[in-house]
């Protein structure tokens, strides 16, 4: 297996621009410095807004609502994803794969079946509110809640199996006396890219179908509730596009490396630099998704400050706390 120095830092191919007199030591460096601290950061966020949705639905709501508990997946999806990206922080800092060859699949496995269930799920969530919103008859029956259950079985499923092919095709791959965890073969690897893409694309094309009829039904509805509901409809949808589009066009454009233009050092230069930006945006959007699908809700805001009112009570309350206490120490002083 031929090799270039230029790019073998980072977990993709290192094959995928040959030409050995095209230096990437920029690119290579703005790679291991912006992607772990980003990373480390989406990470904590991600976890921290994720975990207090899920308790949030355990304690205040009713898992048995579709909504419910297609957002609890939701967030279960997320935090998958979001297992994966300390270990690509921590590879990315070291500059090789030091953790073995079956931590390489696991944490393949976890990051790409988080990615594909994530996807789905915004895009059953999408469909689930297109049948609420523009056929609000059709939403009511007896068997929602097993429906929603079967519905997210076979998303997960559907999600173990797509992440399936970038696990059995991972291995720690040697270059340069410096091990990588990736791909062991460059066709699979554009496969498997070309899978990731078309995902994408479905997955958008169906969001903003239901988003725009959406869209036309709420524009109908009274004056009220039309401007709140549409700015989240706006907001979810462009986070969503500006968030993967990206990512899914640079990864689709890379593949074609080997072709003209695609082959030129400058163009493969400006195409890494993008990739990293890219995919910094990209996988944020883990830690963005407990704002948007859930935050934004009314009751969620308020099981939040009675979470917060729980941990810290108001200054208020503390000081009438103060009050009682100070009525009560004479009265104990004089039973002695």
């Amino acid at each position: 297996m031929t090799t270039t120095t230029s790019s073998s830092s980072t977990y993709e191919y290192p094959e995928d621009y040959p030409d050995d007199g095209c230096s990437k030591a920029d690119v290579i460096e703005f790679g291991a410095i912006a992607t772990p601290i980003i990373f480390s950061l989406v990470t904590l966020l991600s976890l921290f807004g994720n975990l207090l949705v899920l308790l949030i639905l355990i304690k205040y709501e009713n898992l048995k609502s579709m909504t419910n508990g297609f957002i609890f997946n939701l967030a279960l999806s997320d935090l998958m994803f979001t297992l994966g990206l300390p270990f690509w922080a921590y590879y990315h800092h070291v500059d090789q794969w030091t953790l073995g060859e079956v931590t390489c699949k696991v944490v393949n496995f976890v990051f790409y079946a988080g990615f594909y269930s994530s996807v789905l799920f915004l895009t059953v969530m999408s469909l689930q509110r297109y049948r609420a919103v523009v056929y609000p008859l059709s939403d009511r029956g007896e068997n929602r809640t097993r429906f929603a259950v079967a519905l997210s079985i076979v998303v997960w499923v559907l999600s173990f199996a797509a992440a399936l092919p970038a696990t059995l095709r991972s291995n720690v791959q040697v270059h340069f006396n410096t091990a990588h965890c990736q791909y062991d073969d460059l066709d699979f690897k554009k496969a498997g890219e070309y899978q990731q893409n078309i995902f994408f694309f479905i997955a958008f094309v169906i969001i903003c179908f239901c988003y725009t009829r959406i869209l036309q039904t709420v524009l109908k509805s009274p004056a009220s509730k039309r401007i709140r509901t549409v700015k989240l409809i706006f907001v979810i949808v462009v986070v969503f596009l500006v968030g993967w589009a990206p990512y899914n066009i640079v990864i689709f454009l890379r593949s074609f490396s080997h072709l003209h233009p695609f082959d030129d050092c400058n163009v493969s230069i400006h195409l890494d630099y993008a990739f990293y930006i890219c995919r910094l945006m990209a996988f944020s959007h883990c830690c963005l998704n407990p704002v948007f699908y859930a935050f934004v809700g009314v009751k969620f805001r308020k099981h939040l400050k009675a979470i917060i009112h729980k941990i810290s009570p108001p200054p208020q309350a503390s000081l009438e706390s103060q009050r009682t206490r100070m009525v009560v120490m004479p009265s104990m002083g004089s039973m002695y």
